[in-house]
């Protein structure tokens, strides 16, 4: 009976109120520090997958060109790269499939379409994305993300 006892004694045994509240109290204070670190962050994050999506569509942009010798007009656009264009330049070596996985031109973070222009004043294409906004320029997370600035 003894050994009963002590062993339903030692499993009984919690934490205490005071235990309770000093944990309570410790993950306030970090809380207290680290959700305004981190509430500033999706904005960022979605800023850093523009920028992913650019470079994704630079390389299709790419391929495409590999395959036809030419960049798509503006008129074609990036849809280019998932249809054939029926409109001149026509591609005679267009890639059955189209050049983007998903067969779908992605949309930017912010649920608009990449501006592309081509020939870019910039290059031999431009491809924009007007940030939170949606519209051209802007500051912080209205900000463009341009091409020619991805690294």
């Amino acid at each position: 009976m003894r050994i009963r006892k002590q062993l339903f004694r030692t499993h009984c045994e919690g934490f205490t109120l005071i235990e309770l509240m000093v944990v309570i109290v410790i993950l306030g204070i970090l809380a207290t520090f680290i959700v305004p670190r981190i509430m500033g962050e999706p904005e960022k994050a979605k800023r850093v997958k523009a920028r992913i999506q650019i470079e994704s569509l630079e390389t299709a942009l790419k391929s495409y060109k590999l395959d036809n010798g030419f960049y798509p007009t503006t008129e074609q656009g990036l849809q280019a790269l998932v249809e054939k264009p029926e409109s001149a330049p026509v591609p005679k070596n267009w890639r059955k499939g189209g050049y983007i996985e998903k067969g779908k031109i992605p949309k930017d973070p912010w649920g608009n379409d990449f501006v592309y222009l081509s020939p870019g004043a910039h290059g031999d294409y431009d491809i924009i994305c007007y940030g939170a906004d949606g519209v051209p320029g802007g500051e912080d997370n209205n900000k463009d993300i341009n091409s020619w600035e991805v690294e």
